[in-house]
């Protein structure tokens, strides 16, 4: 789909489609849940697709249309972001035949609690948007099949507890995985199949073409404890594309600031090393900030690197102790120490800290351009099985 689809959905149809949203914000769980009863009354071995649990899906379709609606004045972040969604869908099996349907039922289900504001104008925009919106997905999805598999397969190679709650996974591909340092992944185990969980890639690509991920697990977490607590070498995942915009810019002259949280350090970290391999004369700053001593599992290569090159600065913080001289937490810390006004900045942790992080930069002078984050969407607050926070949109198919 060409750039100027994105253009007709941003000056002829985004009023029409940001309202209607509003109307049914309120009224958004019945509207998915609708939306997927349609979905599988017309195509049920569409429901193979998915997994048996179906809350999280039901969230993240709505939070996806918010992403998308939030782009809709900036389209090549929109066609980006499609063209993500696009290629990572490979990984349910969808064919481009499926979207057709996809948005058939989208459109059934929004018009249903739409009340009396819904009317063909409304639908018109709705139908034109996602066919736009399907036909940039379908593209990157046609390109990105002549050159990758739908998915990787990966085996676990390293397997070590950090803490009592905390792995460091390392997994070989069967087959070369392309990705950027700082970008992130799902992951599907044989404990849970259908399940995806997103997680930040803690290393930058070397030689051998290892992937190491930083997890820890929450209650409830059906794949993070499955590979925190079952995982072991040996054992065989799946991997989706690489996904995320939250990549250095390697031509930008400026300082650099890194914030983590916990395990928020995995993409952060991948950075630094890539920095490290190019041979970097910017000067990194790193916060890395934990609730207990235990969540700064990764504090000890940190200073170990930072002691053998001149660039880099790590500010260890816990939320109620005093360590190195540092006390308060992270967004406290970083406000205390402030960063230089022409830095670029990148966030990467619980999305309470990535938000209040965002704001102390904003605060201390930073502006939008130069914080660098990925989407941080209300529901991770809830799901906690991602700690980095990662667009919500690209674990369903539709």
């Amino acid at each position: 789909m060409e750039s100027n689809d994105a253009d007709h959905i941003r000056h002829n149809d985004a009023d029409f489609i940001r309202h209607n949203l509003a109307v049914v914000a309120p009224r958004a769980a019945d509207v998915t849940s609708h939306f997927y009863a349609l979905l599988f009354l017309r195509r049920p071995e569409l429901r193979d697709l998915f997994p048996p649990a179906m809350d999280v899906q039901r969230d993240r379709l709505l939070h996806a249309l918010i992403r998308i609606v939030g782009d809709l004045d900036d389209a090549p972040a929109l066609h980006g972001y499609l063209g993500q969604l696009g290629r990572d869908h490979r990984k349910f099996d969808v064919i481009a035949e499926h979207y057709d349907l996809v948005g058939e039922c989208l459109v059934a289900a929004l018009a249903r609690y739409s009340g009396e504001t819904w009317n063909d104008a409304v639908q018109a925009a709705w139908t034109r948007a996602y066919g736009a919106a399907a036909g940039i997905m379908i593209g990157a999805a046609d390109e990105d099949a002549r050159t990758n598999p739908p998915h990787w397969a990966a085996e676990i190679v390293s397997h070590h507890k950090a803490a009592d709650d905390i792995a460091v996974v390392t997994v070989r591909p069967d087959v070369p995985f392309p990705y950027r340092a700082g970008q992130y992944t799902f992951l599907e185990t044989p404990w849970w199949p259908r399940v995806w969980r997103a997680y930040s890639i803690a290393n930058a690509p070397n030689p051998q073409g290892l992937l190491t991920f930083h997890v820890r697990s929450v209650p409830a977490g059906w794949v993070s404890n499955a590979l925190v607590h079952k995982a072991k070498p040996g054992d065989r995942i799946k991997l989706g594309a690489a996904m995320g915009e939250m990549v250095v810019d390697h031509l930008a002259p400026n300082p650099v600031l890194c914030v983590a949280g916990g395990t928020g350090l995995a993409p952060l970290k991948a950075m630094v090393e890539e920095l490290a391999y190019y041979g970097t004369d910017r000067f990194v700053d790193l916060f890395y900030g934990a609730s207990a001593h235990s969540g700064l599992y990764g504090l000890e290569d940190l200073l170990r690197l930072s002691q053998k090159v001149s660039w880099l600065r790590v500010r260890p913080a816990l939320d109620d102790l005093t360590l190195a001289g540092i006390s308060g937490g992270i967004s406290e810390v970083v406000g205390e120490y402030g960063p230089r006004f022409d830095c670029d900045a990148y966030l990467s942790g619980p999305p309470a800290m990535v938000l209040d992080s965002a704001r102390v930069l904003r605060r201390l002078g930073l502006n939008r351009s130069q914080i660098h984050h990925d989407p941080v969407v209300g529901a991770y607050a809830a799901e906690a099985e991602v700690e980095t926070p990662t667009p919500v949109a690209a674990e369903a198919p539709g």
